[in-house]
């Protein structure tokens, strides 16, 4: 018989019992606020108001050029807002605690919410239009239906959801606190990083926090459908596996 510990550990689920997060009174109210905010950012950017002006301002300071010494590290450091690249590392950390937990929740908790990602922040993407900083055409413009793609900022989005369901997977509360400082600045440095690179507007990165935040928040009203997915692809897979015995 095995007894040392590694033959202990070998997919040992941990641990035992895995909370999931419910649609509690502060969630809600979180989820409205942050609706409120999303919507408002819209809006001022709809009505070309002071919003506008402000990312003219910035755009026009040019950061890149004021700090030319640090772009080259926030070149490799916008990375971690890039879908591919921070997808992969994710899916495989997660993808390893679904095998030691015997659960695919971890992989279809990111995926739910990557394909939310995609859904939302690409229709108001495609939707409004807006041309980013460097396409700009007129001084104090919105740049709205004019063909563009940077509203809100996918980077930020993907940056808040990518990092911050790992916070939200967290079976702690001390690693739930933790990871989520560590993917707010993140998130933040990634935002703010696209300013000053000078691809998106900072109006644009306003709204990719909250729709990422929206994403990370809104997640426990799709808990039961992942739920009864998981059951359904781990049914097909225990009848694939009779089948498979049965015909040798």
């Amino acid at each position: 018989m095995r007894t040392d510990i590694f033959a202990r550990l070998d997919r040992e689920p941990e641990p035992p019992k895995i909370e999931i997060p419910r649609m509690s009174r502060t969630r809600l109210a979180l989820f409205g606020g942050t609706s409120v905010f999303y919507l408002a950012i819209v809006v001022a950017v709809l009505a070309s108001t002071w919003l506008v002006l402000i990312d003219w301002k910035v755009m026009l300071f040019r950061p890149y050029q004021q700090w030319p010494e640090l772009h080259a590290p926030l070149d490799y450091f916008v990375v971690l807002g890039q879908r591919g690249p921070t997808a992969v590392m994710v899916a495989a950390w997660l993808g390893w605690r679904s095998w030691r937990q015997h659960t695919l929740r971890p992989l279809l908790v990111l995926g739910t919410a990557l394909l939310l990602l995609n859904v939302t922040v690409g229709a108001v993407k495609i939707g409004l239009g807006r041309l980013g900083p460097h396409y700009a055409t007129q001084i104090g413009s919105a740049e709205l239906f004019a063909g563009g793609d940077i509203f809100p900022s996918g980077h930020t989005a993907n940056a808040v959801v990518t990092w911050g369901i790992l916070s939200y997977l967290a079976t702690t509360p001390r690693a739930r606190r933790y990871l989520s400082a560590l993917s707010a600045v993140v998130a933040l440095g990634v935002g703010l990083t696209t300013v000053y690179l000078g691809t998106h507007w900072l109006s644009d990165v306003l709204l990719g926090w909250a729709a990422g935040l929206l994403i990370l928040l809104g997640l426990p009203w799709c808990e039961p459908l992942i739920g009864r997915a998981e059951v359904a692809i781990l049914s097909a897979r225990d009848r694939l596996r009779e089948r498979l015995r049965e015909g040798r």
